[in-house]
């Protein structure tokens, strides 16, 4: 029982490390995604493609770690995003996938931000 609840605890602990994903903390917050997901050995998914069964062998047991990695990366995901980014990105079925998404949307404002400021420093008038 103590295993079990060391266990929980240091998940917990690590869990508390990754910040809430905002529009300013993408490259902080993905960096200690990875690093936390891989301390608990959890990145497979990140890290791999599906694996595709076989005729011979529909459920491996690299399917089956396969499939728990994703399912806890997009849990842990998802807990650090909040509700109204969630609606902002697209639904995935893979962590990898998802990363990817929420990466391109943060590429795609950090452009639209940084054309603005452009275009606000240009039509400034000097003082």
């Amino acid at each position: 029982m103590d295993t079990v609840m060391t266990t929980v605890n240091s998940a917990s602990a690590q869990l508390s490390m990754i910040p809430m994903l905002n529009g300013t903390n993408y490259v902080t917050w993905k960096e200690t995604v990875e690093i936390v997901l891989g301390c608990m050995d959890l990145d497979l998914a990140l890290r791999k493609e599906q694996p595709v069964p076989t005729t011979d062998d529909p459920k491996t047991d690299q399917i089956d770690k396969w499939e728990r990695s994703n399912r806890m990366c997009m849990a842990i995901m998802k807990r650090t995003i909040p509700t109204g980014f969630r609606g902002s990105i697209a639904e995935s079925t893979s962590a990898k996938k998802c990363l990817s998404e929420i990466e391109q949307y943060f590429a795609k404002n950090e452009k639209a931000e940084t054309s603005n400021l452009l275009s606000k420093l240009v039509t400034m008038k000097q003082t």
